[in-house]
């Protein structure tokens, strides 16, 4: 209770706004006349299928992001591979720089459409934040620290474990926190390449001229990545370790 009273302003005014912003939708959702097309998108069997599309999708390409970036992040800390470490965070830059859609295209015409292409080019766009947070995070641990623990005995892995990464935690789960944030945001771009998302209400509405679908798609990704983000960061809160929060 005691760390949840200090907890910053962002724990308690993000969860307000995604209230105020998801009571303000559903309320103009319940009164609002709706077209058969657009009751075809927005009846709640169908829309509920496409918003776990979209989480499917953005959850897939963060836990196969987090499961290269991290280790990665970490090798590039270790002895003669730091020198390697300039070549990594620029070549992940080049997913970061280059123009999504453009990215998804250029997928499409190598591997076809679907989810899978999809999820290969959120996962190129989506490698950097974690990987450079991770570098950034591990190079900050103070090094008279580490010495500490191997002068008491600690392994270089157990120095890993127990010492550096509970100290890199804030800054890692940080990246973590934007890569969620930037591929809830991108995904929307795979309806392009038949990957259902809640880019298809975006996308249906502005086609056919539907504002109110239109509005729904961005208000609910906006929601969506609101939520995630705040989910992050009572994640980060909590495992961060005493005195670091």
């Amino acid at each position: 209770m005691t760390r949840l009273r200090r907890a910053p302003i962002d724990v308690w005014f993000e969860p307000l706004i995604i209230i105020v912003l998801g009571t303000g939708y559903f309320l103009w959702y319940r009164s609002t006349t709706l077209t058969a097309t657009e009751e075809a998108s927005l009846g709640w069997d169908a829309l509920r299928l496409t918003i776990v599309d979209h989480i499917r999708l953005t959850v897939t390409a963060t836990v196969i992001v987090v499961v290269i970036a991290i280790p990665l992040g970490i090798l590039l800390t270790r002895g003669s591979a730091k020198r390697l470490k300039p070549i990594a965070v620029n070549i992940a830059n080049i997913g970061q720089a280059a123009p999504a859609i453009g990215l998804i295209v250029l997928l499409t015409m190598w591997l076809g459409t679907g989810f899978r292409t999809a999820v290969i080019g959120l996962v190129a766009y989506a490698v950097l934040p974690i990987l450079q947070n991770t570098i950034v995070g591990l190079d900050q641990v103070d090094k008279r620290t580490v010495e500490a623990a191997r002068g008491i005995g600690y392994s270089a892995p157990r120095t890993l474990v127990q010492v550096e990464l509970p100290l890199a935690v804030p800054v890692i789960l940080n990246g973590v926190r934007t890569a969620l944030v930037i591929l809830v945001g991108t995904a929307t771009l795979s309806t392009f390449i038949g990957a259902t998302s809640l880019g298809t209400l975006i996308t249906t509405g502005v086609t056919l001229f539907l504002p109110k679908l239109l509005v729904s798609g961005a208000v609910l990704v906006g929601l969506l990545a609101l939520t995630i983000d705040w989910l992050g960061r009572l994640v980060e809160l909590a495992v961060t370790p005493r005195g670091l929060a």
